[in-house]
């Protein structure tokens, strides 16, 4: 029996099917396999994932892999959804004028306002002047609080700035209650005799009065105009347990519009639109452009910057010049990126608006046969470049139970979400559009603060859930798992995800709400957004309602909850849309490379 073999090289998994002939020249599917990418799709180095892959299934086979007589690639160039994330505003805060931030501990609460003083010059505190105390990490939180104490008879101390993690400590031991900030990295940055404003909120809340421009003109008696310059800072201090802000008479405090760029757009139509407008701007220019030829920035700007890198990137690894090398989508993302604000005095940081933005490549030439006939090479098995990748997945799709011609498919990746509609009488209609996956995980990233971009993906991948007692946890979803046996205690009062063979814990102090709903927005504005765009490229007269059904296929559509956002969203045109189960057997995922398979037959 002759051996034929799929591949479909992803941007982020390389996937085969080896199908049988049969005498009577059907095609019996007999393994499949799917491994880690290796190298950049669309180049040499993707040699080694498909050997590893293909020596998978004829292992499951129990055949060499000398056997396969023929490896059929999909027919694509190669794909790059790069990302960057553009932000388009800064709170700039200079002259030492804010502190702002979220220690884990501080103590006391309650605002306060007063003239700033070391602890060291308590000395030649004036009684009848109320005083904010800051505290440098060369005094112990028992010298500190001796200190305080034996002055509060005489001075009037309002509050206290700790640079050390001791507020709770120091609160323990004072006869006395104020709140309490610490971890103020930059203390010796404080200028003394300044008149400040101090807040700590009670457990659960945040504060009030100097997250208000009119809270801080309160506590620091301001006029109309200086209230107008705090705005910027009240902004930065949303959601902070604790807060100070100091009045400095020379302190210049404002919020910059950055020059991230202008993005041209050269299509049936030039179009440019610059990047702070947003991604909704962006996206009307490129639908405005038609059929896109190519994408730049504008010179020595970040989005400039961004596109040159990318067309460099894609130019070395396919040997060509860079001119030869083309942006033929975009897909923008409005999101809030965390940017430590300049001239904050602990390394405060504020949730900016930023633009996230994939970008596909294209090459003039197809790579695709300098994979192949390296597979000719190295592993001797004859390599033919085949058909079309978002055709050969409808082919695939075709596979699942219950589906017929007409119809749709939808194949969400790492890098890219491609689209097909295949009518009755086999006239085929696709598209290629940027963005899915790894643009997800980039906006998690970012709007969380996390520095890992392996926990973004993993908060991509599983569920949530809040460990509340050794034998209990609290789902995202409201509901309570018990368990017959003690939780290990490294999990206790940590959010966790739920992998299907081990809780993972998040080490970052962020609430299970806000990560979860993050992660639901990301995938709504990146999947959702291009599932719309790209069926209504392919769909009869760009109408969507003359789409009777929707197979989704590819990795992302193993994801637990994006299948039920499409879902939930095509509703609204009757469309009938679910995950395929290709030949029975593969979940969503397999379409391309069994689509290569069968299409040996219309193709021998």
């Amino acid at each position: 029996m002759k051996l034929i073999a799929g591949v479909d090289i992803g941007n982020s998994t390389t996937e085969v099917c080896v199908g049988g002939v049969l005498p009577d020249g059907s095609i019996r599917f007999l393994a499949s396999a799917s491994v880690r990418t290796t190298g950049t799709k669309g180049t040499p180095e993707n040699v080694g994932g498909i050997r590893a892959a293909l020596e998978t299934a004829c292992e499951r086979l129990g055949r060499p892999l000398s056997d396969i007589s023929l490896a059929r690639l999909n027919e694509a160039a190669p794909v790059i959804g790069d990302t960057a994330m553009e932000t388009i505003t800064e709170t700039i805060i200079t002259e030492s004028s804010m502190i702002g931030h979220n220690p884990s501990t501080p103590a006391g609460a309650g605002q306060a306002a007063g003239t700033l003083i070391f602890l060291e010059d308590l000395d030649k505190g004036m009684p009848g002047t109320p005083y904010i105390v800051a505290v440098s990490k060369a005094h112990s939180y028992e010298e500190t609080a001796g200190i305080l104490n034996a002055y509060q008879e005489t001075l009037s101390i309002r509050g206290v700035i700790l640079q050390a993690d001791e507020a709770v400590l120091v609160e323990n031991r004072l006869r006395f209650s104020v709140p309490i900030v610490d971890e103020v990295r930059h203390i010796d940055r404080i200028p003394s005799g300044k008149l400040a404003a101090i807040e700590v909120a009670l457990p659960g809340q945040s504060v009030r009065m100097l997250s208000n421009p009119y809270g801080i003109a309160t506590l620091l008696k301001l006029d109309a105009g200086e209230t107008r310059a705090v705005t910027p800072i009240a902004k930065s201090l949303v959601g902070k347990r604790s807060a100070v802000v100091i009045k400095t008479p020379h302190g210049n405090i404002r919020e910059n519009v950055l020059p991230a760029g202008v993005i041209h757009i050269e299509g049936e139509h030039t179009v440019s639109v610059p990047v702070d407008e947003g991604a909704e701007k962006i996206m009307g220019a490129l639908a405005e452009a038609g059929k896109v030829r190519d994408v730049f920035g504008e010179e020595n700007t970040n989005v400039g910057n961004m596109f040159r890198r990318i067309k460099t990137g894609m130019a070395d690894l396919a040997q060509e010049a860079s001119g030869s090398v083309r942006i033929t989508d975009l897909l923008a993302v409005d999101t809030l990126a965390p940017v430590e604000i300049s001239g904050a005095l602990a390394g405060e940081t504020c949730m900016e608006k930023a633009v996230g933005i994939a970008a596909m490549v294209k090459t003039e030439q197809l790579p695709m046969e300098r994979i192949a006939r390296k597979m000719r090479r190295e592993m001797g098995i004859y390599t033919t470049v085949a058909g079309v990748e978002a055709v050969m997945a409808s082919l695939g799709a075709l596979t699942t139970p219950g589906t017929q011609l007409p119809i749709a498919i939808l194949d969400m990746g790492g890098g890219s979400t491609d689209a097909a509609v295949i009518t009755e009488d086999g006239r085929v209609r696709t598209t290629h559009q940027a963005g899915a996956g790894e643009l997800v995980t980039l906006l998690i990233q970012t709007e969380l603060g996390l520095e890992s971009r392996i926990t973004a993906e993993q908060i991509k991948r599983y569920p949530l859930a809040k460990v509340e007692s050794l034998f209990h946890m609290r789902l995202e979803n409201g509901s309570m798992q018990f368990f017959p046996e003690a939780i290990d205690p490294r999990y206790y009062g940590h959010v966790v995800l739920l992998t299907p063979n081990e809780l993972l814990r998040i080490e970052e102090d962020l609430p299970m709400e806000r990560i979860s709903q993050v992660r639901r927005e990301a995938k709504r504005k990146v999947f959702v957004c291009n599932a719309l765009r790209a069926l209504a490229a392919v769909a009869p007269e760009g109408n969507l309602k003359k789409i009777p059904n929707v197979v989704l296929v590819g990795g992302s559509a193993e994801d637990f909850e994006i299948p039920e956002m499409l879902t939930e969203e095509l509703s609204s045109y009757r469309i009938v849309c679910g995950r395929g189960n290709i030949r029975s057997s593969e979940g969503p995922r397999n379409a391309v490379a069994t689509g290569l398979v069968l299409s040996y037959l219309g193709g021998n």
